[in-house]
């Protein structure tokens, strides 16, 4: 899962986006508002972190940018003001969570884990597909009832996968999806990975739609012919 820091704060930028990849997240960083538009309305992220007072373009016309473009990913806003009239402003710019100043970057990882669990159609913490188990809220991963060791990219592709189960998502999408913004990606990374996934958690789990991508189920693929 990828997601977009907008925070012209240096420091706290680096900080946030070290939390988030430490959680398991592709994380990519934007120090001003028009960067940070122009990002969210190319690039496929599961939610964005947006500081209000960027410079060029404040946080509130940026989220208000992309819900008018239909860019519908979930947004929390972060600010040093805590006043009822920001808040609304921010709800009304098409923010889901607003978080103030000074605050523990772990909590925006449970926040984010949340936003894009409820965005997904989830309202439970803890999400199956057969004995596989995720649970969101730690960013844990169980099969059988025992922990699964996964790598950070593992951890973003069965993620993926598992909050849009038996759905087929694009190879291009996923590889959107995985690695963070100007990456270096190498043609078969994705299937490699895919490949130690299966290994992992059994073969049956991750289809192969051929011309299609990759489809995360519960039923095992009927034997080829």
């Amino acid at each position: 899962m990828r997601v977009l820091v907008a925070e012209d704060d240096n420091p706290l930028a680096c900080e946030l986006a070290r939390v988030l990849r430490t959680a398991g997240f592709a994380a990519d960083t934007s120090a001003n508002g028009e960067d940070a538009a122009h990002l969210g309305d190319t690039e496929p992220y599961d939610a964005a972190v947006v500081d209000v007072g960027m410079p060029v373009l404040d946080g509130f016309s940026v989220v208000r940018q992309w819900r008018e473009a239909g860019r519908n990913f979930p947004v929390l806003i972060l600010t040093a003001r805590d006043t009822w009239t920001d808040k609304v402003q921010g709800f009304r710019a098409g923010a889901d969570d607003y978080l103030t100043k000074p605050f523990v970057p772990e909590e925006i990882v449970l926040r984010l884990r949340a936003m894009i669990r409820r965005a997904s159609g989830f309202a439970a913490s803890r999400i199956a597909c057969g004995e596989l188990v995720l649970d969101s809220q730690n960013g844990t991963f169980e099969l059988s009832g025992q922990p699964l060791r996964l790598t950070g990219f593992e951890w973003r592709i069965l993620s993926t996968l598992m909050l849009r189960k038996e759905h087929v998502i694009p190879r291009s999408e996923m590889i959107e999806r995985v690695y963070e913004f100007n990456s270096d990606v190498d043609s078969n990374s994705m299937e490699v990975i895919i490949g130690r996934l299966r290994r992992k958690i059994g073969p049956v789990r991750i289809e192969t739609v051929r011309g299609h991508g990759y489809r995360m189920t519960a039923h095992p693929a009927p034997p080829p012919r």
